[in-house]
């Protein structure tokens, strides 16, 4: 019974892109237009473009830069968002700065930080990753924290609970179904930023590449890299609902509970 179910949860997912590719590829197969090649020119440029050169001078360096960004949003997103819960005075302070902050496009925030941290090298690349991966984290930890139950507290409280397990145990873990819900929206806001990122003063990198193959007119390569950046996109959307699911399994069956009541 599970594999049928995995088997068709499976089908379902592939069946709308397998039926766009197909749309696709007939569509454009006799396609003259030299911004709009065929597919099937655009799948043979596909392996000769991204080689071993390629995918170690640009995709691993942009991941890398992608990687430390978002981990530097996680830490700090929600270590200032359950301060920030805990304490209704420090959230009534911070909350106007917090919502003129967070209403502020990141891409504008781009040439500013190049400015301050340099056009070119990580520094900058990593400081806008971060910076705009930071407000979604953020805003909802400081909600989940805010949502949090206070007999649970007050009980962790009355049983002398030590706080770093009052913390780990109550506030993260209760929580934590609202911190993976911003930091699934700052994943893809951060695979944005690394684009954008890379498009002033960048030589290398993914949305380098892009803009290099745009301005030489190479438009086969210039689809391959837009369907690249697509493709590492469900990737990692893939890989953080496999870690997500393993982490919220305790939610997932009190939900189930709470239905069955």
């Amino acid at each position: 019974m599970k594999t049928r179910a995995a088997l068709r949860q499976s089908v379902l997912v592939l069946a709308l892109p397998a039926v766009l590719v197909t749309v696709w590829w007939f569509a454009s197969a006799g396609s003259t237009s030299f911004f709009w090649p065929p597919l099937a020119d655009i799948v043979e440029a596909f392996p000769k473009t991204w080689n071993g050169d390629r995918f170690t001078h640009d995709v691993l360096p942009s991941m890398s830069r992608l990687a430390l960004g978002y981990a530097i949003a996680l830490v700090a997103g929600v270590a200032l968002g359950v301060a920030i819960g805990l304490s209704r005075t420090v959230r009534a302070l911070l909350e106007p700065t917090l919502e003129f902050f967070r209403a502020v496009p990141p891409p504008v925030l781009v040439p500013v930080i190049a400015l301050f941290a340099g056009y070119t090298g990580w520094t900058s690349k990593i400081v806008t990753i971060a910076l705009g991966c930071l407000w979604p984290i953020l805003l909802n930890t400081v909600e989940g924290v805010r949502g949090l139950d206070e007999v649970l507290l007050d009980t962790a409280r009355c049983y002398r609970m030590r706080r770093s397990t009052r913390l780990r145990q109550v506030v993260l873990r209760g929580s934590s179904p609202q911190i993976a819900a911003g930091a699934r929206q700052a994943l893809s806001i951060g695979v944005i930023l690394m684009v954008i990122s890379e498009l002033f003063g960048a030589n290398r990198g993914l949305g380098a590449s892009i803009v290099q193959f745009q301005r030489g007119f190479a438009i086969p390569q210039m689809w391959t890299g837009i369907i690249l950046l697509g493709l590492i996109g469900f990737l990692l959307s893939v890989l953080f609902r496999a870690v997500e699911h393993k982490m919220l399994a305790w939610y997932r069956g009190l939900r189930q509970a709470d239905r069955g009541a």
